[in-house]
């Protein structure tokens, strides 16, 4: 099974982390949330699937084109 990486489109602080690795999600699930200019902005799945591994932790700064996570289809 192809793996698909989670991309975040922008940089800042990861502040919430509602999936954990081995949780099944849906296309358009928020995988992580990252703080940028005092708002929250969600990364969601780009595919229904498995999470197989989160790459950053609660309070990572992340670059924008960053991974956060990696699923299984």
């Amino acid at each position: 099974m192809p793996d698909i990486r989670v991309i975040t489109e922008v940089a800042g602080r990861v502040c919430a982390l509602p999936v954990a690795a081995g949780a099944s999600i849906g296309d358009g699930d928020d995988v992580a949330v990252v703080e940028a200019m005092k708002m929250e902005i969600p990364v969601s799945s780009p595919a229904a699937g498995k999470v197989k591994t989160i790459l950053v932790a609660l309070d990572d700064v992340v670059a924008e084109g960053q991974a956060v996570a990696i699923l299984e289809i």
